[in-house]
């Protein structure tokens, strides 16, 4: 069974999470390749952007880069404190590890920021959230990143995205990735979307 280490940041976008854990989750149901995700975090206990606590499974000390097959981190917002863990050393270091082994890094919206921070996304193709006069996307051309108006980009085992709209695709996508086209479509069908979308 493939597995993904979901990162939770405090202030993260609760949807922007649940997108992976209701995605992979359907992958377990179909149980064709299922997908197991595993949840951590730098706090015992983390606040949302939304107000929703949550704990995560683990502290991120305490796993393995080699037990996962994909990293997924959603964004959240700065006035919750979201960078205070996205920017963490411990965090970027973890980044760092994952891409070094060839994993595949899935983020939502500003979720791309600390890939640039962690220098993972030099020279590659990314995007992020598009709005607010293009300000993080200004901050993400500053980590050295070409980014491109797209909603979804994805570079090698780099997956980026523009604004909450866009989670589900790369949820989608991160499923692809790790397993394959027809367990795609078998999770979306079990999942009620209309067949001309799959």
């Amino acid at each position: 069974m493939k597995r993904v280490l979901l990162f939770l940041p405090q202030g993260f976008e609760e949807y922007e999470a649940a997108v992976f854990t209701d995605v992979l989750g359907w992958s377990r149901d179909v149980n064709l390749q299922p997908v197991e995700v595993v949840t951590a975090g730098l706090r015992n206990k983390i606040y949302c952007t939304w107000n929703l606590i949550v704990e995560p499974q683990f502290h991120i000390s305490e796993l393995e880069v080699d037990d996962f097959d994909a990293l997924a981190l959603p964004g959240g917002f700065e006035e919750k404190g979201f960078y205070e863990d996205a920017y963490d050393e411990r965090f970027l270091e973890l980044l760092r590890r994952f891409n070094e082994a060839g994993k595949i890094i899935a983020s939502v919206c500003v979720g791309a920021l600390p890939l640039g921070k962690s220098g993972i996304l030099k020279g590659k193709k990314a995007t992020t959230y598009h709005l607010g006069e293009g300000h993080r996307r200004k901050q993400l051309a500053e980590f050295g990143a070409e980014v491109l108006d797209q909603h979804l980009v994805v570079d090698g085992n780099l997956i980026t995205s523009t604004a909450p709209a866009s989670a589900l695709d790369v949820a989608f996508t991160l499923l692809e990735m790790l397993t394959c086209c027809e367990n795609l479509r078998r999770v979306k069908q079990a999942m009620g979307f209309r067949s001309n979308l799959l």
